[in-house]
């Protein structure tokens, strides 16, 4: 049988790298339209959006991750430069970081152990296997650091790089009307929150609701990196035998 013209034009398409790195920008461009169409309602978030379009875009044309990662692969180069662009807000807001140093400090060394331990925790006690336990210490760091520490500490850096995901996306879900019902309205320790446990996911979504929220957001985010990658190690490398 001839190949149809749509199937051809298909096919070219396909063999171009281009073709994913265009289609994820397009796609994300697209989710945050409708994101802000919402209000930025919490619950419509463009990374979760984006995500699930791309999944059935790659199931539906039997394309392969290592074949969408070749052409979308610069999309995850610059995620090192976008993160350190953090750096900007950062810096605006010196005067406020600086006054709320102590409360920063003592908040990360509080969040941090907690992040790793009550998912791990939760994870034993149903009987998680030592593999999924490992993979979970990471995961409420940022992608490169998390896969990085999960390697380290003798997990699966796949399966933490998911679950990453999944905690960035279901913090950046529930962090709004978490904080309303808990009525914390100042909003740099909502942003701390956000970003310690949610990583870059979080971040961007308090950089949605405000920015002085996005600025604490991405400070967390630094200092847990840091935190989680010296902690878990001790925790699970030395003190926890057979990690």
């Amino acid at each position: 049988m001839t190949p149809q013209p749509p199937f051809e034009l298909w096919v070219y398409l396909s063999a171009s790298p281009l073709l994913w790195l265009t289609m994820t920008i397009g796609v994300f461009l697209a989710a945050q339209r409708i994101a802000r169409a919402s209000g930025f309602h919490p619950m419509v978030n463009p990374v979760l959006i984006a995500i699930i379009v791309i999944v059935l875009v790659l199931q539906l044309t039997g394309t392969s991750y290592d074949v969408y990662f070749a052409g979308a692969q610069f999309i995850h180069f610059i995620l090192g430069p976008a993160t350190v662009a953090l750096a900007v807000p950062l810096y605006r807001s010196r005067k406020l970081v600086r006054a709320a140093a102590w409360p920063v400090v003592l908040a990360l060394l509080i969040g941090s152990p907690f992040a790793i331990l009550s998912a791990t925790g939760v994870a034993v006690l149903f009987g998680a296997s030592h593999e999924i336990v490992l993979a979970l210490v990471p995961k409420s760091v940022t992608a490169g650091i998390a896969v990085g520490i999960a390697g380290q500490i003798g997990g699966e850096p796949a399966l933490t790089a998911v679950l990453v995901i999944a905690t960035g996306i279901l913090g950046a879900l529930i962090v709004t009307p978490l904080m309303n019902a808990l009525r914390i309205t100042d909003y740099a320790a909502r942003g701390f929150a956000a970003g310690l446990t949610s990583h870059g996911i979080g971040t961007a979504r308090a950089f949605q609701v405000d920015q002085l929220a996005g600025t604490f957001a991405g400070l967390a985010m630094a200092l847990n990196g840091v935190t989680t990658a010296i902690v878990a190690p001790l925790l699970f490398g030395y003190l926890w035998p057979g990690a």
